[in-house]
């Protein structure tokens, strides 16, 4: 009987796993952003002497649902002189895109079903990491939308801060991983995780140190993370390219900036620490992935409670005149040593 099953899915079984692997990784990343939001708070709480939230549930654990039934019940306020259409488009925008660029990511050897061969990604790519990067890239276009389509000066601003940011930034992040994609020999993210198996000393975080925090800084950067969060910029333009969102559609943009936050620890972890190799015995390789992230995803949190906030024409020079020429020249002594020394 179920071999009959089987047999008579086998045409449609690769439909079916990307089917049930995409609703797993939507609803998957979807549960974490609110248990992200919890962590942030209480950490935050405990870097500040303080306690966080505390009175919904145990440990406060209820009070992201109950803010989501807040934004839910929020009123949905457009101003007349919006452009409609767009100003309901860029949430939109960059929540799918958050969502999108997570499927290139592996987190884990691949399994067999039913004879089927099942990877733990939502899509093998042999060009993932330019995937990542293209779909990620159009996030901005949602943030940028967002700030034009409000007729607001400060929105506005904040959506031409955040095109910038981007701009400035995804140089040095491209070029820093560049230096690993020529140390591997492959775009494809799952064999840049192979090249890192073994002992601890394969990991890239090792072998390419100044790569990773190149790297890192300009993926908190790209994320609109503090301390470069200046398209937000509280003090400066009420929200930036939100001021003018409400209700779900201004949690949307949260969630999309969290949703990122988790693809950039993810990206971190497959370039330089190895993705789901624990190094140490420990054999449960999803289990291995998700701690790593969730140490990024700490240090994201920790960095947000420790640095001020930079002025904004020294974000633009730092990115210009310091990470940019230290990747460019990062990357070039590694092609170097690949060609005369590694090939």
């Amino acid at each position: 009987m179920i071999d009959d099953i089987f047999n008579f899915l086998d045409p449609y079984w690769w439909l079916i796993i990307g089917v049930v692997k995409a609703g797993i990784i939507a609803v998957a990343l979807l549960s974490a952003v609110p248990l992200l939001v919890w962590l942030e708070r209480r950490l935050m709480g405990r870097f500040q002497v303080r306690l966080g939230p505390n009175r919904v549930g145990p440990f406060g654990l209820g009070q992201p649902i109950v803010d989501v039934i807040k934004l839910l019940f929020k009123e949905n306020i457009v101003q007349s002189s919006a452009d409609k259409f767009l100003f309901y488009l860029a949430p939109a925008i960059v929540v799918f895109t958050a969502i999108v660029t997570f499927s290139a990511i592996p987190f884990g050897e691949p399994f067999e079903v039913g004879g089927q061969r099942v990877g733990l990604w939502g899509a093998n790519l042999n060009i993932g990491i330019l995937f990542i990067f293209a779909i990620s890239s159009m996030g901005i276009y949602g943030m940028v939308i967002a700030g034009f389509s409000s007729n607001n000066k400060y929105s506005l601003m904040g959506g031409l801060r955040a095109s910038a940011q981007m701009i400035s930034y995804e140089l040095t992040l491209g070029l820093s991983a560049l230096s690993v994609i020529i140390m591997s020999g492959s775009l494809n993210l799952y064999d840049i995780v192979k090249d890192q198996s073994g002992s601890i000393l394969s990991m890239n975080l090792i072998s390419q140190p100044l790569a990773f925090i190149l790297f890192f800084i300009a993926g908190v950067a790209e994320t609109n993370r503090a301390p470069f969060d200046l398209p937000e910029a509280e003090q400066e333009l009420v929200a930036g390219f939100f001021t003018e969102y409400s209700g779900m559609k201004f949690a949307m943009f949260f969630l999309g900036e969290y949703l990122n936050m988790i693809t950039m620890s993810a990206l971190v972890t497959i370039l330089f620490l190895g993705g789901w190799h624990s190094y140490v015995g420990l054999d449960i390789p999803i289990l291995v992935f998700a701690f790593k992230v969730f140490i990024l995803l700490c240090v994201f949190i920790w960095l947000r409670s420790t640095f001020p906030r930079i002025r904004y024409d020294r974000l633009m020079a730092f990115g210009w005149k310091i990470l940019l020429p230290l990747s460019l020249m990062n990357m070039m002594a590694y092609g170097v040593y690949k060609v005369l020394f590694a090939a």
